[in-house]
């Protein structure tokens, strides 16, 4: 283990020592374009005088942007690539809640009705990939499809179901059982038992396996890069192992007469 992590270090200093020079013969000859550019990325943002709200227990992936007025309680999990944008308003999260990757949540401070709307989502929520949710209510243990769109002043009561792709109309309400889908949104029958306990072990699920993603993420690039050094020195195919163990049986085979 300590030789190891020794030869790693070596090949690293060794390589950036490669980069160094790449990078003065390229400035030698002129040329600029080995430059490389920093990501100004900001996963927490401050907007005027407000700034997110993160409960110590919630993961927010490091490619997320919470901006503004923006409050996220414990056990619930922002992912990759969302965006949760309060800055005209206030946007709430709950306890255990899930906003899947790419999702896009904003507020309404201007809009045909006139009314200046927060967003705010419940507890045990679960909100699929490339979600648009702006100035609504999502109340706890709801489901919204990925893809789904829900609009100003619509209101998603609790166990309701909005299908992946709809479109929910402003100031539409879906009572609490209830699954809609289509566009714009319509009633389609009414939430099944088995559907209302995977709502249940989906916000479960995520809270979970987010508990891995921020472990994951804590841990540097040397550190990771290292591992899968160790992982492929030490480790055999699946495909090679089956095709050395079937080479085995056949050499043990009796041949016949």
């Amino acid at each position: 283990m300590v030789m190891g992590r020794a030869l790693y270090s070596v090949g690293f200093w060794i390589r950036e020592t490669g980069q160094a020079l790449d990078r003065l013969g390229c400035r030698l000859q002129g040329k600029n374009h080995f430059r490389e550019q920093l990501s100004r990325h900001r996963t927490l943002m401050n907007v005027f005088d407000k700034s997110p709200s993160v409960d110590k227990q919630a993961f927010v992936a490091p490619s997320a942007s919470l901006i503004g007025n923006v409050h996220v309680g414990p056990a619930s999990s922002i992912w990759y690539g969302c965006v949760l944008r309060g800055d005209a308003n206030s946007i709430s999260v709950g306890a255990g809640t899930n906003i899947q990757d790419n999702t896009l949540v904003h507020v309404a401070k201007s809009n045909l009705s006139g009314k200046v709307l927060p967003t705010l989502i419940g507890d045990n929520v679960t909100i699929g990939h490339s979600a648009v949710l702006h100035g609504c209510t999502v109340e706890d243990e709801a489901y919204i499809g990925a893809s789904a769109t829900v609009l100003d002043g619509a209101h998603v009561e609790k166990q309701a179901m909005v299908e992946s792709g709809a479109l929910v109309r402003q100031n539409t309400r879906i009572p609490s059982g209830e699954v809609w889908g289509g566009n714009p949104a319509r009633f389609l029958r009414k939430v099944t038992e088995e559907e209302k306990a995977f709502f249940s072990s989906s916000a479960v699920d995520y809270s979970n396996l987010a508990q891995v993603h921020a472990v994951e993420n804590t841990k540097n690039l040397d550190e990771t890069d290292f591992k899968k050094l160790l992982y492929k020195k030490n480790s055999r195919d699946a495909e090679y192992d089956s095709v050395l163990s079937d080479l085995s049986l056949s050499e043990n085979v009796p041949k016949s007469a």
